[in-house]
């Protein structure tokens, strides 16, 4: 893969603070994949597949699917007959989870949210799991949602709660706070922990077309490592936060990198480590339209 080959969601999607929110470059994604994928995100993606199984769909798209962790749970989950569309913005993230495979055949696609290129009424559930956060519109890529369900379905989605309800990116966001005190880098707090209200994500999914939501549920759960070194690089390397960090200094990723470990360790011990992450899974059903 080229040094600068990904520009996931972030690119794109992020209006603003684009220089650094766009910093899934360079080792990044393999970084995301093996640290940040079993620290944080393939429990959520066993809660939302079993989730998007109960309304024993006949068609699913997937949009910002970046790696494959969700996508890989729904071939598992949902029965061989079942059409499982999986998208992303960025056509390498896409190589990339096809490359890491599906226990059955898939459909990777390009596709932008904010225009998708389906037709009207064509999904049974659209699934994302972390991604609308990223949306700049979020009422348009909410729009085109229903606009390719079908009548009678089902939007379902997950999103991080607040940064202090999760416990290692809430440690290691203090610890650069603490390092660069003037400038703190502050991605984890903005993006993907900035979109958990519930009456602003309903008032979107109105903007966009949704009745009411139907399902709004705080799902905590446990995220464990090895050693406080591990959700540190996760972090500090496999995020944009790297960008951010990096804007500040090619030469302070080591050095944030270490501190975000010593205030992981300070908290959680030296040894195994075991933090609290919490998110908030909605869905929304397509009214007659």
């Amino acid at each position: 893969m080229s040094p600068r080959f990904v520009n996931t969601l972030v690119d794109v999607y992020t209006m603003n603070h684009t220089d650094n929110d766009s910093g899934f470059v360079g080792s990044i994604p393999q970084l995301y994949e093996r640290y940040m994928v079993p620290l944080m995100f393939e429990t959520y993606a066993g809660d939302l597949a079993t989730r998007v199984a109960r309304y024993a769909p006949a068609r699913v798209l997937e949009i910002a699917a970046g790696t494959g962790v969700l996508t890989r749970q729904l071939a598992c989950d949902l029965p061989p007959s079942v059409s499982i569309v999986a998208t992303d913005l960025n056509q390498p993230m896409l190589d990339h989870a096809a490359a890491i495979g599906t226990s059955r055949p898939v459909e990777w696609r390009q596709a932008d949210v904010m225009q998708l290129p389906f037709p009207d009424k064509a999904f049974d559930v659209v699934a994302c799991q972390f991604g609308v956060m990223f949306f700049p519109d979020k009422a348009k890529a909410y729009s085109e949602v229903r606009r390719v369900l079908r009548p009678g379905g089902w939007f379902v989605f997950n999103v991080w709660d607040r940064i202090d309800q999760n416990e290692f990116a809430d440690t290691v966001d203090q610890a650069l706070q603490s390092l660069f005190p003037e400038d703190p880098p502050r991605f984890m707090a903005r993006v993907p922990h900035g979109y958990h209200d519930a009456a602003e994500i309903a008032r979107d999914l109105a903007r966009g077309g949704f009745g009411r939501v139907s399902e709004y549920t705080t799902v905590p759960a446990r995220s464990r490592a090895e050693s406080p070194r591990i959700p540190a690089i996760a972090i500090c390397q496999g995020t944009p936060v790297r960008s951010e960090i990096e804007a500040r200094g090619l030469a302070r990723l080591a050095e944030a990198t270490d501190v975000a470990t010593a205030a992981i360790a300070r908290r959680f011990g030296s040894g195994p480590v075991d933090g609290k992450i919490q998110a908030h899974v909605v869905t929304s059903g397509s009214l007659a339209h």
